[in-house]
């Protein structure tokens, strides 16, 4: 049975049975039209954002993939990844209607009743390769996000038709399938501007080795100034592809202490960011960013981004062709699967988890 609206959740242990165990998530806790967010919501002062830190007049940079081989379009890909860590990318090889129907899709996933969406918990999944969940770590974190999200790992066609949902599972293979073309572009681009002229198959799989898609799911949220949608955080990914819509919220930080930029939502486009295994890859010639999403008081919003990493058996660290040009390097090698871990073991905590690979 639901909580009233009086007081909802008086012991935290309510809000853990209704938001986790039953599957209802932060979705549930929005329907429910409260009034005043849930103590475990609540964020400390310093991890709340502050609007006053928000650069107006300051953007990412937006570049056009249709000539992505052009030196001018490389230069400006490398520039971004090193300065900024984030671009949009408009004019892409991704189509715009498969966009579309993976943002549907993502709809039809939170709009599926509780008690289906939980078979996909980590309780209750099949697999530990699809997990619906709530927050980022629950069990790690002092203050609970607010965002529910469906993540899904590859494998392999068969065992996406055996294991995802119904509902999401085409449009999110269609997704992966068509970005991996521009997700090409894009490493074949950097590499070469760390000299790195030919990705064999090898440095392949370690660029790009596996996948994860996560469906995100913020939903309205009462008192959104006291919380936050994601926590500060850089992604452990080689590459994230973001699919946002069109409602805006994440921020990215900005190259002068605590100041943050928003990422405009821009029809059609994706956006990119380097993730701490190609930080550590390029011994910190591309930067990872830390970035965050505000909860939202007025509109639900929506975003998919894949997460290209390596192998979770393969070690990263500065690529051989750097340290071989006498380049010295800041990173030792370290197990992509230990370094996830670790990001996993505690809550968001901006860019603290490269230093697990820093020498």
């Amino acid at each position: 049975m639901a909580p009233t609206l009086a007081d909802p959740f008086s012991d935290s242990s309510a809000l853990t049975d209704f938001v986790i165990n039953q599957g209802n998530g932060v979705k549930g806790l929005s329907e429910m039209g409260l009034r005043a967010l849930p103590k475990r919501y609540i964020q400390p002062v310093e991890e709340r954002m502050c609007m006053t830190n928000i650069i107006v007049q300051e953007f990412i940079p937006i570049i056009d993939m249709s000539k992505w081989e052009d030196p001018k379009v490389a230069k400006s890909i490398c520039d971004a990844a090193s300065k900024w860590g984030f671009f949009q990318i408009v004019n892409h090889d991704v189509p715009v209607e498969v966009l579309e129907k993976v943002k549907d899709a993502t709809y039809r996933f939170f709009g599926l009743p509780a008690e289906v969406k939980n078979k996909y918990s980590k309780e209750h999944s099949s697999s530990n390769n699809v997990r619906f969940g709530t927050s980022f770590s629950p069990q790690a974190e002092k203050a609970l996000e607010w965002k529910d999200y469906l993540s899904l790992f590859y494998v392999s066609e068969e065992e996406a038709s055996a294991l995802w949902p119904s509902v999401c599972r085409e449009q999110v293979l269609d997704y992966m399938k068509k970005s991996e073309v521009v997700i090409k572009q894009l490493l074949q681009v950097l590499m070469k501007g760390l000299h790195v002229n030919e990705i064999d198959e090898t440095k392949e799989s370690l660029l790009m080795g596996s996948m994860r898609t996560n469906l995100n799911y913020y939903p309205i949220c009462p008192s959104p100034e006291l919380t936050v949608g994601v926590g500060r955080h850089s992604d452990v990914s080689t590459l994230t592809i973001l699919l946002q819509d069109e409602i805006g919220g994440l921020y990215v930080r900005g190259n002068q202490g605590d100041n943050w930029i928003h990422v405009p939502p821009i029809k059609g486009s994706l956006v990119i960011n380097v993730g701490d295994a190609l930080q550590i890859m390029s011994n910190g010639r591309y930067r990872s960013v830390e970035h965050r999403v505000v909860a939202n008081g007025r509109k639900n919003r929506i975003s998919v981004p894949i997460f290209v990493n390596p192998r979770p058996g393969d070690m990263i660290g500065p690529l051989p062709e750097l340290v071989a040009s006498g380049e010295k390097p800041i990173y030792k090698q370290v197990l992509y699967s230990d370094y996830v871990k670790h990001f996993f073991r505690k809550a968001h905590d901006g860019k603290k988890t490269v230093e697990f690979a820093e020498l």
